[in-house]
């Protein structure tokens, strides 16, 4: 799976979202939910939902990649690999459980296993969580899509995404594991960039998370 081949998916998508108007459709359905946690201050919110979940996709195989370029200069890639084959496969080799969806809702669900996977892989290693490598911004963003995705579905794909990561770490001693110089290279020019990007994914689109919303845990 590479970025380009994510693109054209989303090419092809957007194509068949002009011509139908289904995700749209089921946008407009979600916005009562999404303004529980989030204020979307253009005119039109179901546009900016729609390209949020765009640039949402079209970020995780850009995460990937750049986790992948940081792992293999500091001679981790085979840790990473696991965690990197496993998001990668959520795109190339998804569930029988997305079967029965399409076009721009699919690639959201397939994102969504994605970045969830990567957030976990993220709050699971003690030296990656205290490098704060990213903000808030990836968790709402995370949050937000939960949402868009819908329950009790966006939950089942929580669980899957909480096995897949106890598959992976069969020991508690990556919890331990010292990959400060991992983080240290995630911090170069490139991922500046990413992490810029990934915080702002929300501002960007014009949609504002509230920090506290009913049945938060705040």
């Amino acid at each position: 799976m590479t970025h380009k081949l994510v693109l054209d998916l989303i090419a092809q998508a957007r194509r068949q979202e002009a011509q139908q108007g289904l995700f749209s459709q089921a946008m407009a359905a979600r916005l009562a939910e999404v303004q529980l946690v989030a204020d979307i201050t253009h005119a039109d919110p179901v546009s900016c939902l729609v390209r949020f979940v765009e640039d949402y996709v079209e970020l995780a195989p850009q995460l990937l990649e750049c986790i992948q370029t940081s792992a293999a200069k500091i001679g981790r890639a085979a840790l990473f690999s696991p965690f990197l084959d496993a998001a990668y496969g959520a795109f190339s080799r998804p569930s029988i459980l997305l079967a029965r969806f399409d076009g721009l809702d699919a690639l959201l669900v397939k994102a969504y296993l994605c970045h969830r996977l990567m957030e976990e892989m993220h709050e699971n290693n003690r030296s990656i969580r205290n490098a704060n490598l990213v903000n808030s911004g990836a968790a709402h963003a995370n949050i937000l899509a939960h949402h868009l995705i819908g329950e009790p579905f966006a939950n089942e794909l929580d669980n899957a995404t909480l096995i897949t990561v106890h598959q992976l770490m069969s020991s508690p001693a990556y919890y331990d594991l010292n990959l400060a110089k991992f983080a240290e290279e995630i911090r170069d020019a490139a991922g500046e960039v990413m992490r810029h990007r990934l915080e702002t994914l929300l501002t960007r689109n014009q949609i504002v998370f509230r920090f506290s919303y009913p049945g938060s845990l705040s």
